[in-house]
């Protein structure tokens, strides 16, 4: 069985605080963070027999960093067989070129879609 899983970066979100740090959202004087490196979340076999397909939303921040933190889920797939937990550990590993305000490099929250299809 064939599984295709894609990622969509989604403006969206509200700013606020992370630990200690201020965060921003996309705006004016704000840019977006840009995707260095995506992981791909892997199909848990019971999703797959289960023929679990669709998407999952969340929310995460980028820090200034390029790292990703505070990851949640908006728009659950699948709490039962795994695909939710999936989406947030993959999640976890992408990095990203952060984004800035005024030029310099500031946390940003996002919202990111990941898509589970079974072919």
């Amino acid at each position: 069985m064939k599984q295709v899983l894609a990622a969509m970066l989604v403006v969206g979100g509200l700013a606020g605080v992370v630990g200690a740090q201020e965060v921003f959202k996309a705006g004016p004087g704000v840019t977006l963070p840009t995707v260095v490196r995506q992981v791909k979340p892997e199909y848990t076999s019971e999703a797959q027999a289960a023929r679990i397909q669709g998407r999952v939303t969340m929310g995460a921040v980028v820090l200034a960093t390029g790292a990703v933190d505070a990851v949640t889920i908006e728009k659950s797939l699948d709490e039962m067989y795994g695909l939710d937990q999936q989406a947030i550990k993959a999640m976890k590993q992408w990095v990203f070129k952060p984004g800035t305000k005024d030029g310099k490099p500031v946390s940003v929250r996002i919202s990111v879609e990941m898509t589970f299809t079974l072919k």
